[in-house]
């Protein structure tokens, strides 16, 4: 499948807005789980580190499936990926309603939930950065803030839904809202030459004509041919006990000349059948091992770009430490004797609306030719950083609130992200690279949570674990800046060629 020049516009414009409607619908959940978690909390009587597994599990098992799901964008395009997905979350939430215990909730909202989200995040950026080249970081500003809008309507949305129907009657109703995805992914249309025309089913006898690559096809057809004689010729010794009912058939064969030609051409067009056939298994597992080879080298000079080395440690440690105020921000309140009365606008909801502007500006500054997206995103790093630190020594709803605010609005660096993985290694290994950055992202993603969990069972307090975590994202943020000193776009020439890209040949030619 051929792709043409991003258009910049047009209906690459839908395709913003339908992946904003498709990240506010599956991650609206997700990211404001931290309503659920209290709720989880005493439904189930478990521990904070365990009940935190849920949400960190919905957040982290999408992106820790990153390179799976690359490969089925790549693969099977945005549209039917999107449009499977969305039953995956729908059918993950209504799900979670029946959980008994929170061993259910794990697979259910864990894994089911999170899988389906994964899919959805790969399929809209991608579809959107094919859509879009000088307005990238704009587009992918707007969409991203689709999950940060969630978060914000969600997070009041299931407070009232539990109030008025239960736990269980929210996650019926939040999961029936999911099926919305199935109409956003429908409209998301392939970027393809229209002369392009779709490639046909072909016969199984003019596959090796159309696949083979080597020269030496008609030697190896006649190799297994002679092969199959002599099989055949081995066969027939060990039947010595039918010789007898052979040579009857024989001496009639000699009677009817005409039908002994025709079964002689019949035998031999078998044999070339089974000979091509054999030959198109040999090419095709020649092929899938030189793709295996192919993507095994384009990820080892991956790595040898210092800057996505270290892009993908940031990454790690900044999802290790900046995930956890998002789920537990609520029960930090709670834990520092905040009244109720006091909650002028639930935590999380100026998280997600903050979030939202986060991404949005911050999308809007990549774009500007003089500023240097690496260097703008490493600042967020630092500043985010310092805002955990802080956490520790707010006893306030005023305070909390304003934290809560700095750290959503920094937290929106995730828009800039797809942008700063782009300039680094191009847009032809985009997915090869993004997948890769987002399952060490699902991973620190997966354990941030729990360990904040479980530093406070250790300690009865977050003071520690809140340390931990602003520790974590600083080092990130200074090991990305030592790698980066010198000017970064010199890392991108001296990154080889890339091989020729198979994503898309795969894609074709299956």
């Amino acid at each position: 499948m051929e792709i043409r020049k991003s258009p910049d516009g047009g209906w690459g414009w839908v395709i913003v807005v339908v992946s904003f409607f498709t990240q506010f619908l599956c991650y609206g959940s997700p990211v404001a789980v931290g309503v659920l978690y209290i709720e989880w909390l005493d439904a189930f009587g478990e521990g904070k580190g365990k009940t935190a597994w849920v949400g960190s599990l919905a957040s982290g098992v999408g992106l820790l499936a990153s390179p799976i799901c690359s490969l089925c964008v790549s693969s099977f395009g945005a549209r039917p990926v999107t449009i499977f997905s969305g039953f995956m979350v729908a059918g993950g939430l209504m799900l979670s309603s029946f959980a008994p215990n929170i061993y259910f909730l794990f697979f259910s909202y864990g894994i089911i939930v999170g899988l389906g989200c994964g899919l959805l995040y790969t399929a809209t950026v991608t579809i959107t950065c094919q859509y879009f080249d000088s307005r990238r970081g704009l587009a992918l500003g707007l969409i991203s803030t689709g999950s940060s809008v969630g978060l914000f309507i969600y997070a009041a949305l299931q407070r009232l839904l539990i109030e008025s129907y239960g736990l269980d009657g929210c996650l019926l109703i939040v999961g029936a809202l999911a099926l919305n995805i199935l109409a956003c992914g429908s409209l998301m249309r392939p970027l393809q030459s229209s002369d392009c025309p779709l490639p046909e089913k072909t016969a199984l006898e003019n596959v090796p004509d159309r696949c083979s690559t080597y020269s030496e096809k008609e030697k190896n057809l006649e190799e297994n041919i002679s092969i199959l004689e002599k099989s055949s010729s081995s066969e027939e010794t060990r039947k010595s006990p039918l010789a007898s009912d052979d040579w009857k058939q024989e001496s009639l064969l000699h009677k009817h000349p005409t039908t002994m030609a025709h079964h002689t051409r019949e035998t031999e067009t078998y044999k070339k059948k089974v000979a091509e056939q054999t030959y198109f298994c040999k090419q095709l597992a020649k092929r899938k091992w030189q793709l295996y080879k192919n993507y095994c080298g384009e990820t080892v000079a991956l790595f040898k770009n210092k800057v996505f080395s270290a892009l993908f440690i940031a990454i790690f440690l900044f999802d290790i430490g900046g995930f956890p105020p998002s789920l537990l921000m609520e029960d930090v309140a709670r834990s520092s004797n905040v009244k109720e009365e006091e909650f002028i606008v639930p935590l999380i909801s100026i998280i997600g609306i903050m979030t939202a502007v986060g991404k949005l500006l911050l999308g809007i500054l990549a774009d500007f030719k003089w500023i240097n997206t690496l260097y703008l995103y490493i600042a967020t790093l630092i500043v985010m950083g310092l805002a955990l630190c802080a956490i520790p020594f707010a006893k306030t709803y005023v305070t909390l609130a304003l934290l809560s605010g700095i750290l959503g609005f920094l937290t929106g660096n995730w828009s800039i992200f797809p942008y700063v993985t782009t300039k680094t290694v191009g847009i032809e290994k985009l997915a090869h690279a993004y997948g890769i950055l987002m399952f060490f992202a699902g991973l620190g993603n997966s354990l941030g949570p729990p360990i904040v969990g479980w530093f406070y069972d250790w300690t009865q307090t977050y003071d520690i674990a809140f340390y931990f975590s602003g520790f974590c994202v600083l080092l990130g943020g200074f090991i990305l800046l030592l790698a980066s000193l010198p000017p970064w776009e010199t890392c991108n020439r001296q990154l080889p060629k890339p091989a020729p890209t198979f994503l898309y040949k795969v894609a074709s030619h299956v």
